[in-house]
């Protein structure tokens, strides 16, 4: 298979703030402006395959992705069931993005045991792909893209997968991650914005995002990897995590991150736009001073 093209900038959001109708609006405004992907979720709100099989009636080439759909939340014969009902229902604009998810948060909240991630992510995917499925198969086979930090899972998304997904990284991690994955498969790394340009005020709300990552121990590991301390994660994570994770400041500032991504081997950015105001969502003014077309 190819790498699957996405195009250069896509939106990775939490959408459970907002009505049906709004997110309909939301996909149709980030197909207007040039975006080539928009990226959902799955955690404590709606289904993403629901979700992304409505929008898909209601846009015609915005790529769908799931950011990511967690292996614990369905076996991996629903699991393949979804992904080639999808993908025939959007004709072909799936992007199946899988994750293993947190420890913390499958074993208190899903009731499952937590196994070792790669083992388990390798098993999960090999029933997926070999599940019985009576239906038609669509023509295009669905691009399969691995949530992946440190050197393993990325290893294992070279190996099985089309590329990976990481998510709570820098341009720095992106670099590394382009080395193990190789130049074939596709790197599609989250990448938080913020459009205030008052530092004191641009960290305050990065610190207030950054709190339910900065508990989970998947994330913690990867940024002492890139080579953080675990002083950089007191109170509400140093200036310099913060700086790291969370671009704020002007559209330039923050175009200059997006830019550090792509010349680190970077094939797509997912950007994710906090809202000034604190609140959860998206922010649509960030949206549009960064659409590619605008």
């Amino acid at each position: 298979m190819t790498k699957p093209d996405l195009g250069r900038l896509g939106v990775w959001t939490w959408l459970e703030a907002y009505t049906h109708r709004d997110c309909i609006a939301l996909a149709q405004r980030l197909e207007q402006q040039g975006y080539g992907a928009l990226w959902v979720p799955e955690a404590f709100g709606r289904d993403p395959f629901v979700l992304l099989t409505s929008l898909s009636r209601e846009t015609t080439k915005l790529k769908l992705a799931t950011g990511i759909a967690n292996i614990y939340a369905r076996d991996a014969m629903a699991m393949n069931a979804a992904r080639l009902s999808l993908q025939e229902i959007s004709s072909g604009r799936l992007v199946l993005g899988l994750g293993v998810s947190h420890a913390e948060i499958v074993t208190p909240m899903r009731h499952h045991d937590y196994g070792k991630p790669v083992a388990t992510m390798r098993r999960y995917v090999e029933a997926m792909n070999g599940a019985s499925y009576g239906a038609p198969r669509p023509a295009q086979p669905v691009p399969v893209i691995l949530a992946a930090l440190r050197e393993k899972m990325l290893g294992l998304a070279a190996e099985i997968a089309d590329g990976a997904h990481p998510y709570f990284v820098t341009p720095e991690h992106t670099a590394r991650a382009r080395a193990i994955l190789g130049p074939d498969k596709l790197l599609a790394p989250e990448q938080k914005v913020l459009l205030v340009k008052d530092a004191s005020e641009a960290r305050r709300l990065a610190r207030n995002a950054m709190t339910l990552y900065l508990g989970l121990q998947n994330y913690r590991n990867n940024l002492l990897w890139l080579g953080f301390t675990e002083s950089d994660f007191e109170h509400g994570g140093s200036d310099r995590l913060v700086d790291a994770i969370v671009a704020w400041g002007d559209e330039t500032a923050i175009r200059k991150r997006i830019e550090a991504h792509w010349a680190n081997g970077a094939d797509h950015v997912c950007i994710q736009p906090l809202r000034p105001d604190g609140e959860a969502g998206f922010d649509a003014k960030a949206l549009a001073a960064l659409a590619p077309a605008g």
